[in-house]
Parts: structure tokens; sequence; C-alpha cells
């Protein structure tokens, strides 16, 4: 009888440890949930990002007449752009156009699509969407802030002071993670393929760009390091193309 009072009182104390362990982890699976990690507390409520509406696959503006007309321009409107327009530019560049295959508007070397797209947003340059750098999932065709306030200053520094950044009220910046390619094709994925992924969709978004009567510019000449800082890019990820964006004058 000893044995078996003393296996309860232990058994006792194993539940009891148990249950004490088990509000212990309640309490800091709450702590987690209501504490933001770094990224969200520099983003702030990412909540918050309001839906991209769907884009358009329907324009006023034929391709050949955007082709034609489409030009580098370094001058901006004082006047926001609508978010519907800001959700069309970024689906042009990387948007899924096959949702069944997850296939882009832009072609990918055995479709690894390497690209990300991180959007910096000044002040109320985009109608309804707060000042900050948001990276764009195709997937979803949504945003998700990552750094909360205005970054243009470092973005205009990184690109060598080029006066078409310092002006922008949107910058797209284009980074590749070179691994999604070069696991399947080596070295050359990296030295060819990536690049011209980051053409194909530079081009769509200058077109883009063009349809909807916007300014933009392909810029190439900055410090990758400190683009890669000013909006905080993975580690794995590199730099290929800035675009200043705005409202034509």
């Amino acid at each position: 009888m000893a044995g078996a009072s003393r296996r309860g009182v232990v058994a006792l104390l194993a539940a009891v440890a148990a249950a004490a362990l088990g509000v212990l982890s309640l309490a800091r699976t709450a702590d987690d949930r209501t504490a933001p990690d770094d990224a969200t507390a520099d983003g702030g409520d990412e909540g918050a990002v309001p839906a991209l509406p769907p884009p358009t696959r329907d324009g006023a503006l034929s391709v050949e007449a955007a082709i034609a007309r489409r030009r580098s321009r370094r001058e901006y409107a004082d006047t926001p752009l609508e978010l519907a327009a800001l959700a069309q530019l970024l689906w042009a560049a990387q948007g899924v156009t096959e949702p069944r295959d997850g296939l882009r508007a832009a072609p990918s070397a055995g479709a690894r699509y390497p690209l990300e797209l991180r959007v910096a947003v000044t002040g109320d340059a985009v109608t309804g969407l707060p000042s900050g750098v948001y990276r764009y999932d195709p997937a979803a065709h949504a945003l998700a802030r990552t750094i909360a306030g205005d970054v243009r200053p470092a973005l205009a520094a990184a690109a060598l002071s080029a006066p078409a950044v310092a002006d922008a009220p949107v910058t797209v910046v284009v980074s590749a993670v070179d691994e999604r390619t070069t696991e399947r094709y080596g070295e050359r994925g990296e030295r060819r393929y990536v690049p011209m992924e980051a053409g194909h969709a530079g081009e769509n978004l200058a077109l883009q760009a063009e349809a909807l009567g916007f300014s933009t510019v392909s810029i190439g000449a900055f410090d990758d390091d400190a683009v890669r800082d000013a909006v905080r890019l993975d580690d794995a990820e590199r730099p290929l193309y800035v675009f200043p964006v705005g409202n034509r004058v």
C-alpha cells in the first residue's frame, strides 16, 4: 500500500507539473501572438495593408501603341497613384497569369521564378497605402509591408543620387534569389537566365507604365549593398533593377 501511495503522489505531482507547463506554454503562445517580430515592429500592422484590386486584361492602349510610345521619363506629377494602378503595374511585371500552373506574366527559365518585387512608397503617394516598403506576393496578388516610413532618401543615395529616384513618389526594386534558378541550371542560370528574366519583367513594367500614363525609367547604376540595406533585402537576394514611378507631368 505504501508503494502504491508513493506512486499515487508521484503521479499527482507529475500531473500538477504538466498542468503548470501547459499554462506557461499557453501564456508564452499568447505573448508570441501579441509581441511582433522585428519586421512587423518596423512595418506596423501588416493586417492594415489594403487588398490589391484584381488586374485587368482589357486595357485601353494596345501593345503596339505602348511599344511605340514607351520612353524613359524622369519627371512626376504631384498627384497620388491609385492602388488599382499600382496593382496593375506589379501584376504586369510578376503577376500570375495562369493560376493552375502558377505561370507568370514574364517568362522564366524552367519556371523557377527567382525574381522578387519590393515597392517603396513615400508619404501619400498611393491612395490608401501607408508610407513604407512592401513585398509583392504574386501568388496571392497581395502586398505585405516590411518597413514603415519613407526610405526614399536612402534609395536615392544608393542610386548614386539619381534625381529620378530622389523625386519619385514610388520606387519598384527588382531583386533575384539566384539559387532558385542555379539549383537547376548552375552558374549559367546566375550569369544568363536570371538577368534575362529581369529584362523580361522590366520591359513588362515599362510598357504597363506607359499604358497607365506613368513616368518611369529603368536604373541599373546603384550600389548593390546600399539598395539591399535600404529596402532590407534578404541575404540571398541581389538587386537588379530600380524603377522610379509616378504619374506623368
